[in-house]
Formats: structure tokens, sequence, C-alpha cells
């Protein structure tokens, strides 16, 4: 799927959210969509690698990690499972780890930074929910567009 948010914005721009919250790219993949799907934590991991494993094939596992800094919620081993189970992609309003190795895998990783600590395995949080961060609402089954110039969510596929 090729795609540009840029025309995104140009054809859609009344049916879409534009996130404003920067993020930076961890891997290969610059460009990746598909239908979200959520996961909300605080330093504690679990439920990013349950849902890595579980989400259908396509989607993109919006992360909210509360944009703390603390520790990384995804390194090198989570990021293969993306790449395994041909995942869009991750978006991580927290950190990653690892990011060396991450730069040389074909996924999409977008996150606000990395930490080299790993996170707490409490297995806190919730999944499938609506989530809010960079002043727009990520709801499950939305679909999100990531590129270089930025990430576009909608209500239904415009791709």
């Amino acid at each position: 799927m090729r795609f540009k948010t840029t025309d995104l914005c140009d054809h859609y721009s009344n049916e879409l959210s534009i996130c404003k919250q920067p993020f930076t790219s961890y891997g290969m993949k610059k460009a990746f969509a598909g239908p979200i799907s959520t996961v909300k934590v605080l330093e504690d991991n679990v439920l990013v690698e349950e849902s890595l494993k579980t989400i259908p094939e396509g989607h993109l596992l919006i992360v909210d990690g509360g944009g703390s800094r603390e520790c990384a919620l995804m390194g090198d081993r989570l990021a293969s499972i993306i790449k395994n189970r041909n995942l869009a992609g991750v978006i991580i309003y927290g950190c990653i780890r690892d990011s060396a190795d991450i730069a040389q895998m074909d996924v999409g990783v977008l996150a606000l930074g990395t930490s080299p600590l790993k996170s707490n395995k409490k297995r806190e949080g919730e999944k499938d929910i609506t989530l809010a961060f960079g002043e727009v609402e990520w709801k499950p089954g939305n679909f999100a567009y990531a590129d270089e110039d930025g990430i576009v969510i909608s209500e239904r596929k415009l791709i």
C-alpha cells in the first residue's frame, strides 16, 4: 500500500484527525497504515507483548504508555513479532529500546524516544479501549496512516 499523509489530507481533510504529538521513527518502514488496535499501560509491557501476538494481521497497535520516559515498552524481541506476524506497525506514546537493532528491521515503529531500562512485568493495563493523546482519539477499528509527515486517523479505510 503506497500513500502519502499529505495526499490523504488534500483529499479527505474533513474526515481526518491529525495527531499533533511528534514521534520519532525507528524501524526501516517509514510509511505504514492499518486498522487500529489499542493497549494502555504504564511502564509495564506484558499487555503490549500479548497484543502483538494476538491482534489480527495487518493491524496497527497503538500503545498509550502515558508518555513515560522511565523505561522502554518494546525492544528488538517484540519488534520482531511485528514482522513475523505481518502487522502494520506500532505507535508508542512512550519509549523503546534496542533502537539500533530495530533500525535494521523492516517494521514500522514510532515512539517518543528511547530508554535502555526494561519495563515492569505486572500485567497491568487495558486493551481494546479508546485512547486519547496527541490531541486525537485512537478508537479500535478506525484506521491510522503514518509516514514521515505525520499521522492521520480516519473512521474508515481510505486506500
